[in-house]
């Protein structure tokens, strides 16, 4: 298995790491540690670049899997048992854990006032969308939810990471905010992300320290998806 630094370290941009195994049918490398997240939760896979000595391998896919984290390259696959250096594209990365905890502090907002699940998600580096149950939404929430969700923001909570045995995490169903678990059956442990006083959930992907890190951000368009269900867009204003 690879180590996965970034679930405990978002902010680990570079690393060293072994070459555990190949797959030239699918010009994927296995590595024993790595800074790169694969995607997951709607957050989009890390970018970013290896090297053998010299040799630049740009990483342009990465996926999980029981065998653990596959960097996908475009050029000639190190053998097994092979040192290489990896750097993540950090501009784009920190992009996305400033997204991705803004949507959890949206994802709070929303269940303080209508104890509403999640049924979708998505983001791209400064941009993001949550589909809620929301039956009594009001055209009116939109401004006083955003003024709401900026103050929250630029109060600084902490953002903690922890995990929890997978029966201590099922037994408290309050960490599954979506409408449907998405926790895999065979899950040992689970990762909470807990911005503290504000929004706690079960989540694998890379969030920044605190919410004032994110910066203020805007909820752009409230859209009906029907029997009322409403999509909600965010992005970062700076």
């Amino acid at each position: 298995m690879s180590e996965k630094i970034y679930s405990t370290d978002a902010y680990a941009r570079d690393m060293t790491a072994t070459v555990l195994d190949i797959d030239r049918a699918d010009q994927r490398i296995l590595l024993d540690q790595t800074v790169f997240y694969p995607g997951g939760g709607g957050q989009p896979h890390d970018r970013g670049a290896l090297w053998v000595g010299d040799d630049r391998l740009d990483v342009v896919r990465v996926t999980s899997d029981s065998a653990g984290v596959w960097h996908w390259v475009e050029t000639d696959l190190p053998s097994a048992g092979t040192g290489v250096r990896g750097e993540i594209d950090w501009d784009h990365r920190y992009q996305l854990m400033r997204t991705h905890t803004a949507m959890h502090a949206l994802c709070g907002v929303v269940w303080e006032r209508f104890q509403s699940p999640v049924t979708g998600g998505n983001m791209s580096p400064g941009e993001g969308r949550l589909d809620f149950d929301l039956p009594d939404w009001d055209a009116e929430h939109r401004f006083p939810m955003e003024e709401e969700l900026n103050a929250h923001l630029a109060s600084a909570l902490a953002v903690e990471v922890g995990f929890l045995p997978r029966d201590e995490a099922d037994a408290d169903p309050s960490l599954i905010r979506t409408k449907v678990s998405l926790l895999p059956p065979d899950l040992t442990e689970v990762r909470v992300i807990d911005i503290v006083g504000l929004d706690r959930q079960a989540d694998g992907g890379t969030h920044v320290h605190r919410t004032d890190e994110v910066g203020s951000v805007e909820i752009v368009k409230v859209e009906s998806k029907g029997k009322g269900f409403r999509r909600i867009r965010l992005a970062l204003k700076d």
